[in-house]
């Protein structure tokens, strides 16, 4: 091929099929080359072409991973190449999927690229959990963070997010945070009441989807108890409140 490739970063949503736009799929379809994340489904990867190449490059928050830097190389390769290279993201590639490292990359290389959105896990846990994340009376926004920090760096602060959710009144949204649960639970607690909602989604959207509602108090008591893993969303704050309610009818639910 003599014609330049294009790179489209692609986000798979949660899991789900269904969850992906139409414009993913289509992106998937067209694509030659795809570059396919852990935690996308086999169901998603199934849509593109027959003749498409598929490369998995792990990544997975706590396990180990295809090097980012190898990621890079490998679509710089296949763009040069003339090849209409796909990154298959799991949940939305801007949001703790490191689309905003691999576009620099790409453009500094002079590589045309294109992003298409998907639904983050979560929004997809708190649907799941039939709540909202923002909501007039007790959510006066919603506060996204990573519980996983890069190597050698200290984390957030969760005493000052646990204070800035307190004062504006925010939802909490965890990303990457079961493996230190402890160290959140025992930060948040030092802003937030005990009885603060708290809930956990293993694998939302996914058939072996796991939901635990319990307070901030026995956060980390609650995850222990129940194996709860990777990969899992932890929400925090007073909207919660409508899953407990919820969880007393058939059981979608586990209070703890």
């Amino acid at each position: 091929m003599n014609h330049p490739g294009t790179v489209t970063l692609v986000g798979a949503g949660p899991g789900d099929p269904d969850l992906l736009t139409l414009k993913a799929v289509k992106a998937i379809r067209s694509a030659s080359v795809l570059l396919v994340d852990d935690l996308v489904s086999a169901d998603i990867v199934a849509l593109a072409a027959p003749q498409a190449r598929v490369i998995h490059v792990g990544k997975r928050g706590g396990c180990r991973s295809t090097p980012q830097g190898f990621i890079h190389k490998l679509m710089v390769t296949a763009a040069r190449e003339g090849e209409c290279v796909v990154r298959l993201k799991g949940g939305d590639p801007f949001i703790f999927g490191r689309g905003g490292e691999e576009v620099e990359h790409l453009r500094a290389e002079g590589i045309e690229v294109r992003i298409v959105n998907g639904i983050t896990s979560g929004l997809a846990a708190a649907t799941a959990l039939g709540v909202p994340l923002t909501h007039r009376e007790h959510a006066h926004g919603v506060l996204f963070i990573t519980g996983h920090a890069h190597q050698g760096a200290p984390g957030p602060d969760w005493r000052a997010v646990a204070a800035m959710a307190r004062d504006a009144r925010l939802t909490l949204v965890i990303y990457m945070g079961v493996s230190g649960i402890g160290r959140i639970e025992a930060e948040l607690r030092a802003e937030l009441p005990a009885h603060t909602p708290v809930a956990v989604v293993q694998r939302a959207s996914l058939p072996g989807e796991r939901q635990v509602v319990t307070t901030l108090a026995a956060l980390a008591a609650t995850v222990a108890r129940e194996q709860l893993a990777s990969p899992a969303v932890i929400i925090v704050g007073d909207v919660v409140a409508g899953a407990a309610a919820a969880a007393r009818q058939p059981a979608r639910f586990r209070v703890a």
